[in-house]
């Protein structure tokens, strides 16, 4: 018989309320076996117990429900964001906090960069500089002998230098959304979503997506995933090829592969037939660790990149009103053929318009194609009101609410994006709850660092940087956020009978900690040490 193993622990949060607290956890086969004190696992015969836990705190392993595998590769370029980050090897790379930074910064590694060599930086974010946006001068004064590309932080905008213009083609006489000019005709530099950036991304061999294909890149977003607690993430885009199908399920197969991972389909690319047909190649294939089970679609693109779609009275700035990756046309027919074909979606949208034309869009696919349960989840939906979230409700949706943007853009979309009225209402958790709407919130990974207690922590307390609390009405009780990390993003992916609380039968995943979240003060709630996790019974610490 498979040994039992009784984990002994100061106090046990399971999130079963059936049995909210414990102090022993039993585990066999890598499964809950009985969760209470140190006699719960008496009824199935011998057990030994593991006391290294005695001192710490068990919750269920933290589920990240929206982020992107290439955090964990994203080094492999410079970082030339304003906040300071944390690498997977857990080196610390201080932020750059003024345009001149910025460019000493970039100017430095062109220095280690051989002749010809484009320059490639990322997590770059003008919204934080009160200086001139960043432009093609700019990088032109880092080098003109070379491409110098500045991805944003969001992924939704990308800033280049004259040689690169040049090289995909951009002059003043195109005429191509998402290629910015300047009051001169030209273009200035900055390209705005997917249409404009790929064509110059494919010239220089730019995919970060890529960049998680190896070997150690999933290593390194596990090692992420595994200092913050969570034993289960998305990879929340990707393409799955073949040679990447191949790679993640000999890489996740490895006993001591420390992350559940689920990545979801590109569902924006390719007509709905073909998603559909290629999820049904892949469902089969998933094992323990890896599961091939959504499809992501996108409709528009990024608030702080006032590329999102927003309803009036639009940006404060004046900016025009954001940009289409699926117009609403074609996220509508995207979204009935998926859910005619059973497809579950997690869809993007940011801006309250986006919202909007989501929801007309899944209403008249769910009158047309009625299905139960279909768990269909909008991510970010950062904008959203009360009317729409009732209509969530009434149709089965979920939410997936992006709560870090509270800390790292809050004060940013006061000011600057879509004015107080709007910001106070920003990922509005307690709507979203009060409305029946199944809750996760999350990351982003790599748009702001993985950490679920740090989103935790601005989903309960909503402070800025600048010390306002941003929306008090929003926010939620630390076991509300608890939940909305574990349980929460669990049921949004369909998983909630194997993850998500600790109790019988379910998957043996822990997240150690120092402390209770219940106990300490809740501005502390970012700041509990974690000291590794559980994952399927298997012990991994940091």
């Amino acid at each position: 018989m498979t040994e039992t193993v009784v984990y002994r622990a100061r106090k046990i949060v399971t999130l079963d309320p059936n049995l909210p607290t414990a102090t022993h956890v039993a585990v066999r086969d890598g499964r809950i076996l009985a969760v209470g004190g140190a006699d719960c696992a008496e009824p199935w015969g011998d057990f030994v117990t593991d006391d290294r836990f005695a001192g710490n705190v068990l919750v269920p392993g933290f589920v990240e429900g929206h982020s992107h595998m290439m955090a964990g590769a994203m080094w492999a370029f410079t970082y030339a964001g304003y906040q300071d980050r944390i690498d997977p090897e857990g080196k610390v790379w201080p932020g750059l906090t003024d345009i001149d930074a910025v460019i000493a910064g970039l100017k430095s590694a062109v220095a280690n960069l051989a002749p010809g060599e484009p320059l490639i930086a990322w997590g770059f974010d003008p919204i934080f500089l009160p200086t001139d946006r960043l432009n093609k001068t700019h990088l032109d004064a880092v080098a003109t002998d070379r491409p110098v590309a500045v991805m944003h932080s969001n992924f939704h905008l990308l800033t280049v230098n004259s040689k690169a213009l040049e090289m995909a083609g951009y002059t003043r006489e195109t005429n191509a959304e998402g290629v910015a000019k300047g009051p001169d005709g030209e273009p200035n530099g900055e390209l705005q979503e997917m249409a404009a950036m790929f064509p110059l991304m494919r010239r220089l061999k730019i995919d970060f997506r890529a960049l998680a294909r190896t070997e150690k890149a999933m290593l390194g977003f596990a090692r992420t995933a595994m200092r913050v607690g969570v034993t289960t993430a998305t990879d929340l885009f990707n393409e799955l090829p073949e040679e990447d199908v191949a790679a993640l399920l000999k890489v996740t197969a490895a006993d001591d592969f420390p992350l559940r991972i689920l990545p979801a389909l590109n569902g924006v690319t390719q007509i709905g037939s073909a998603v559909s047909e290629r999820m049904a190649e892949l469902a089969p294939r998933s094992i323990d660790k890896l599961r091939f089970k959504i499809v992501k679609v996108m409709a528009d693109g990024s608030i702080q990149g006032y590329t999102a779609r927003l309803k009036w009275p639009g940006y404060i700035t004046g900016h025009p009103n954001g940009i289409w990756n699926m117009p609403p046309a074609q996220l509508a027919a995207q979204i009935e053929g998926l859910h005619a074909a059973g497809v579950h979606m997690h869809i993007h949208v940011n801006g309250d318009e986006a919202s909007e034309v989501a929801l007309d869009a899944i209403e008249a696919a769910v009158k047309k194609h009625p299905r139960g349960d279909h768990r269909h989840t909008l991510q970010h939906c950062q904008m959203a009101d009360e009317a729409q979230f009732r209509r969530m409700a009434a149709l089965g949706l979920c939410v997936n609410l992006f709560a870090n943007h509270v800390w790292y853009f809050g004060d940013q979309h006061h000011d600057l994006t879509m004015g107080p009225d709007r910001a106070n209402r920003i990922d509005a958790c307690r709507s979203a709850l009060d409305a029946g709407v199944p809750l996760a919130i999350h990351s982003d990974a790599p748009v702001t660092p993985m950490g679920p207690l740090h989103v935790a922590w601005c989903a309960v307390n909503r402070v800025t940087p600048s010390g306002r609390v941003l929306g008090a009405h929003q926010r939620i009780s630390v076991q509300e956020a608890l939940r909305a990390i574990t349980l929460g993003p669990a049921y949004t992916l369909g998983m909630d009978d194997e993850i998500g609380s600790i109790e019988c039968g379910k998957k043996a995943d822990f997240a150690v900690l120092g402390e209770d979240p219940g106990s300490v003060d809740p501005m502390a709630l970012k700041d509990i040490p974690v000291l590794g996790t559980v994952l399927g019974g298997r012990v991994f610490l940091v």
